[in-house]
């Protein structure tokens, strides 16, 4: 049995941010039903774009 470990939360800061109408429909049809929030989908796509970028920098 694995261990209960206390989630970390981290810090976060708001901003506002458009986008254009398509992409926010597009985003909202992938994630329906799933366990994703708009915010969540944007977070992972901007965290995979800025690991590509570090890559890319190293190489």
């Amino acid at each position: 049995m694995s261990k209960f470990e206390i989630p970390y939360v981290p810090s976060v800061r708001y901003m506002n941010v458009a986008f254009p109408k398509e992409m926010v429909d597009e985003v909202q049809g992938k994630i329906a039903g799933k366990q994703c929030n708009f915010s969540a989908f944007v977070i992972a796509a901007v965290r995979m774009a800025l690991d590509e970028l570090q890559e890319g920098e190293n190489d």
